[in-house]
């Protein structure tokens, strides 16, 4: 086969040839956007789903939707302990510019731009007497018109926020489209800036602004949000992303297989199947090696064992090594714990590798380490800090990454 011509992309964020499994997402977004053109009031969304299931993929793919339908669009990802002012005024700095060509008012543009520079520039840091600095930020965000006085300037980002959002939206009324604000990485957002961006939507959905945030974040995003207001759970439409059923996995490798000429034996995609999981990010891994090391068309089961040690040598590498080595010696001893306890019985009473990677008991965690629970906290704490668990219900943890407690029970201790 000619490496060449290998049409599998495993990748962070990289589309994939074939889209497969996520059709009904895509209609969803198109409902909201027509509906927003059509003046009808719609819900934010949020994506939620583990590593590798091809979240930033499809919020990409959501944006090219809404720059298709001559939208403003900006996109940012979050950093823990970041600050949203910045990469939210970039994102609709580059939103507003899409749309200022077809403003008849320069001048309302203008304003705008006072208003978000304004915004940019005003931050709210600690003074050294606890209280609020009135500092401004000398970040300067490239925009050439005098900073507004008044709007959304407060230096409260909740208040700024909805000011700055609310008046995004006007200018994107006035050219009759709207604006969406494309955030990955979403539980990174701290709980002040959560906060503010719940407000901020809440504002807009109430007088039916033409404004939408599209996030994406880990499967505890939803307590995170809910954590900041409690009404968020009714504020934002949630749409789990989940790993491909069969036929979408099969689709995702035959399609553009197809496309170069080139076929797959079932037993082959059978044994795909069994290795990927269905996780889209394995299915591009495993596709992208087995197609490197296959002879000729039609690809077999051979083929496939021959390339699979290959594939799961990247992957420990690139996509479970990389995570493993970002925690401390306490932290691998406590996943590691998590790997051994996310273990389930089967019929016969063996036990039986999870698939998912159960959630596990964190009172499980402690007896098993002979530890006080509460002295188990700073490790936890910091592993859901690092993106490599999370909390999805109180007293329970699970991986963030398919197939992680699978790869570290192979690891040496």
């Amino acid at each position: 086969m000619d490496p060449v011509r290998n049409p599998y992309a495993p990748g962070a964020g990289q589309r994939p040839p074939e889209l497969a499994g996520r059709g009904r997402e895509l209609d969803v977004f198109d409902i909201v956007l027509e509906r927003i053109a059509r003046g009808r009031p719609e819900r934010s969304l949020m994506l939620t789903g583990l590593r590798g299931v091809g979240k930033t993929v499809l919020l990409n793919t959501l944006r090219s939707q809404a720059i298709n339908r001559l939208w403003g669009s900006g996109k940012i990802e979050a950093r823990p302990d970041q600050s949203l002012r910045r990469p939210v005024a970039a994102a609709l700095h580059m939103a507003v510019r899409e749309l200022a060509p077809r403003h008849r008012a320069p001048d309302r543009i203008d304003a705008f731009l006072g208003v978000l520079k304004a915004f940019a520039q005003r931050s709210a840091p600690t003074g050294r007497a606890g209280g609020p600095s009135k500092l401004r930020d000398r970040w300067q965000p490239g925009i050439d018109v005098p900073a507004a006085t008044g709007r959304a300037d407060s230096g409260d980002i909740e208040i700024d926020l909805v000011e700055l959002f609310s008046d995004a939206a006007a200018v994107a009324s006035d050219v009759g489209t709207g604006i969406a604000v494309f955030i990955d990485e979403m539980q990174d957002v701290g709980p002040e800036d959560v906060s503010a961006l719940c407000a901020a939507c809440h504002e807009l959905s109430q007088i039916g602004a033409p404004l939408i945030v599209v996030g994406a974040g880990l499967p505890h995003l939803p307590a995170v949000l809910s954590a900041a207001k409690s009404y968020s759970e009714r504020l934002f439409r949630y749409q789990r992303i989940d790993r491909l059923d069969r036929i979408a996995a099969d689709q995702a490798l035959c399609a553009p297989a197809e496309r170069e000429e080139v076929e797959y034996e079932q037993k082959a995609l059978d044994l795909l199947y069994e290795k990927s999981g269905g996780y889209p990010y394995f299915v591009q891994a495993y596709g992208k090696a087995t197609w490197d090391h296959a002879p000729r068309s039609p690809i077999t089961a051979a083929d496939v064992r021959v390339a699979a040690p290959e594939a799961e040598a990247e992957l420990a590498v690139g996509f479970f090594g990389s995570r493993f080595e970002r925690a401390t010696p306490a932290e691998r001893e406590y996943m590691r714990v998590m790997a051994t306890l996310s273990l389930v019985e089967g019929d016969s009473g063996a036990a039986v590798r999870d698939d998912m990677d159960a959630a596990v008991p964190t009172a499980e965690i402690a007896r098993a380490l002979g530890r006080k629970p509460a002295s188990l906290s700073p490790a936890r704490d910091a592993l859901i800090k690092k993106g490599l668990i999370y909390s999805g219900e109180r007293g329970t943890v699970a991986f963030t990454v398919p197939h992680f407690g699978r790869y570290l029970r192979t690891q040496p201790t």
